[in-house]
């Protein structure tokens, strides 16, 4: 379960619920992937925020990677689901980067 309180944000794919945390550990990894971090809020509010990018945050800010999850498998399981199920975790996931906790 997500803890607001500590920045955490929720994504359920695959019938399974993921925790996100935007750990500065994570935020870094990301930055190091996906170039700067207000860069990537820049393009995510102009709609220019591709997939790859939205897998590739979620990837480096889950809390926990439940056994047998790959990144290719998380991709799939957001794919598959669809971007509009995707957005409300990535709006607050962005939110919580811009903001802080």
């Amino acid at each position: 379960m997500a803890n607001e309180l500590r920045g955490e944000v929720s994504l359920r794919v695959a019938g399974e619920t993921l925790v996100l945390r935007p750990s500065f550990q994570a935020l870094v990894a990301a930055e190091g992937e996906l170039g700067p971090l207000f860069a990537l809020v820049e393009r995510a509010a102009e709609g220019r925020l591709a997939l790859g990018e939205i897998v590739a945050l979620f990837w480096h800010c889950l809390r926990e990677r439940p056994e047998g999850l790959t990144r290719e498998r998380l991709g799939e399981a957001v794919a598959d689901a669809g971007l509009a199920a995707a957005m409300p975790s990535l709006r607050r996931l962005l939110q919580q980067i811009l903001e802080g906790r």
